[in-house]
């Protein structure tokens, strides 16, 4: 009975949590996030044009949609190498592994959103789509920013990626639009990882069958004992008795 109350808890999870999505799905569906009344663009301290709370923004709200042309990857590098070498801007945001989204065209005001490496607010993909979250409390007037963690590989040219630095101001501040680690050192790292947890799977069934061995070899000496004492005792029985 307890593992089918269990199950029939993780049944309810599941369904709660389909529900919600769903929910979520439609309210996405009827609000329109590319044309968001949440935020302004002005002029910004940290670079160019920036975009602003118009008023009070509560942690988790969906703020904006990041909209514009949808790209293949292709053509996104075609455009992205079109541009000046010393032109470190772009509005090109990758949705996933076949597409990309250019902010230069057709583009909203989430384009103008900059770096800031104590964000206060996140990217999300769902269903394809690219929205802004708040991650904290906002104040009216305050310029929104998330962490661009632009990609790179340890090969790249320092000049090149000098273009990247970073102007947030923040207290924290690393003083780069890039990402921390460069992507061949991710993959690295990521190799090592499933290696690592490959490892401890691999010993830790390795444990679970010796002991299950171990397990094996008692419980045969034991049947062994119980299956010679009952011989002994048939042995017994049989053997005849002394005259008087």
């Amino acid at each position: 009975m307890a593992t089918k109350k269990k199950h029939s808890s993780q049944h309810s999870e599941r369904a709660n949590k389909k529900a919600s999505l769903t929910a979520a799905r439609i309210a996405t569906a009827k609000h329109d996030y590319a044309n968001s009344t949440l935020v302004e663009v002005r002029n910004s301290p940290i670079h160019g044009r920036g975009v602003y709370a118009s008023g009070a923004i509560r942690k988790g709200e969906r703020i904006i949609e990041y909209v514009g042309e949808r790209i293949s990857h292709a053509e996104a590098d075609r455009r992205f190498w079109k541009k000046g070498e010393d032109d470190g801007h772009t509005f090109l945001f990758v949705v996933n592994h076949k597409t990309v989204i250019d902010g230069t065209h057709d583009g909203n005001d989430a384009r103008y959103i900059n770096h800031r490496c104590e964000p206060n607010c996140e990217t999300v993909t769902e269903d394809n789509r690219i929205f802004i979250e708040a991650v904290r409390n906002i104040k009216s007037g305050e310029e929104l920013g998330y962490d661009y963690q632009l990609t790179w590989d340890s090969n790249d040219d320092p000049d090149d990626l000098k273009l990247y630095d970073c102007r947030c101001g923040s207290k924290n501040c690393r003083g780069t639009m890039l990402d921390k680690l460069p992507v061949d050192e991710q993959r690295r790292r990521d190799r090592a990882k499933r290696k690592r947890a490959k490892l401890r799977a691999e010993a830790a069934y390795k444990k679970v069958m010796q002991r299950a061995q171990q397990l094996r070899k008692k419980s045969a000496k034991k049947s062994q004992k119980k299956s010679q004492k009952k011989s002994q005792k048939k042995s017994q029985k049989k053997s005849p008795k002394g005259r008087k």
